[in-house]
């Protein structure tokens, strides 16, 4: 019989960990967005490039994330 690397509670307590991780990432992106479209808006256009690369680093954390909610199990 295989035993799993984490018990029960403590794959509760990661899961939860990793999802604030997560919300606070989104909060960011949107902020980011936020103010993106803000300096955009008001004439300023070197804005959006830099800001969509800080948003697909964002994207990227939140995906290393998910993957290792999904082999927290494995």
């Amino acid at each position: 019989m295989k035993r799993s690397r984490f018990v029960y509670s403590q794959r509760t307590t990661i899961a939860l960990g990793i999802l604030c991780i997560v919300l606070v990432i989104v909060v960011v992106q949107l902020w980011l967005f936020m103010a993106t479209m803000e300096a955009f808006l008001g004439g300023n256009a070197a804005i959006p490039i830099p800001a969509w690369i800080a948003s697909i680093v964002c994207l990227l954390l939140n995906l290393g994330l998910f993957y290792y909610l999904r082999n927290l199990d494995r």
